[in-house]
């Protein structure tokens, strides 16, 4: 279990290099979302002070510190890469939680906690809560793949290994009797066995069409405003203005028909008066 275990979570966290790799390629995030990349980066910090407290947790300190590394490049190519509103809500969730949040349990810990029994009760139980609802992150793409029945931007070798990666964690907390390490993993369990279920159901479903995702609705919708708006511009002065000159044309062709006509008037009456002279 304790070789098992490391491998297991190594590969999980390795599961989205396709994902990104095709991020990279296409220069654009799609429908990918930051959330679960910033919540596995918590999870890992969280868990790190943990083991630093209760101490000789070595196994937990040294796969989550790899944790760390892994999630803070795919931060870091999600950046690069997604559109500007998703990188300031990214921005925003990284200082609130893995700045913020962190900041504030290591406060609590020290403040709340003077023995280091009654330190690791409270940091552990802070564990629990926090990771479960980590955990959560996923109901967002969840919500997605049912509106638009597409799994698409819900890759299933991911969700299979952090699945089995939560599987192994829990079997682990189980044999050191931690309560605080088998809890959040339950969860886990449970959130991957949804999507492993909706990837079955929806995996041969053709997509709805015109569904906009989560992170480009609003882009979407902006751009199309701003196509109206643009279009309607255009549309008002130039449609005035070309009216203006028909009119002018017309105006213009008119006169100088009723020119013309005036012009003959005066020859013929100079004429007939030319005539009447040689007559005469």
């Amino acid at each position: 279990m304790a070789h098992a275990n490391p491998m297991i979570f190594v590969v999980g966290i390795l599961a989205p290099v396709p994902t990104f790799y095709r991020v990279c390629k296409k220069k654009t995030t799609e429908g990918f979302q930051s959330l679960p990349y910033v919540a596995a980066l918590f999870t890992s910090m969280l868990w790190i002070f943990y083991a630093y407290i209760k101490t000789g947790e070595i196994l937990l300190i040294t796969i989550n510190a790899f944790g760390c590394f892994i999630e803070t490049v795919y931060l870091v190519i999600y950046i690069i890469y997604c559109p500007k509103k998703a990188r300031f809500f990214t921005f925003k969730m990284i200082f609130l939680f893995n700045v913020g949040v962190i900041f504030l349990v290591v406060l609590l810990t020290h403040v709340l906690a003077k023995e280091r029994t009654a330190r690791i009760e409270l940091l552990g139980w802070i564990c629990v809560v926090l990771s479960t609802s980590v955990f959560a992150a996923p109901l967002s793409i969840i919500k997605v793949v049912i509106r638009t029945k597409s799994v698409e931007f819900m890759p299933i070798t991911l969700s299979l290994l952090l699945t089995v990666s939560a599987t192994m964690w829990m079997a682990y907390g189980i044999l050191l009797r931690d309560i605080y390490v088998t809890l959040p993993n339950f969860v886990g369990i449970t959130f991957g066995t949804i999507q492993i279920v909706l990837y079955l159901i929806y995996r041969k479903s053709k997509p709805v069409k015109d569904q906009k995702l989560p992170e480009h609705k609003n882009h979407v919708v902006n751009d199309e405003n701003a196509s109206t708006a643009v279009s309607g511009e255009n549309q008002g002065p130039n449609t005035t203005g070309f009216v203006d000159i028909e009119i002018g044309e017309k105006k213009q062709v008119q006169e100088q028909a009723e020119k013309k006509q005036d012009q003959q008037f005066v020859n013929a009456r100079d004429q007939t008066e030319h005539n009447k002279t040689r007559e005469s």
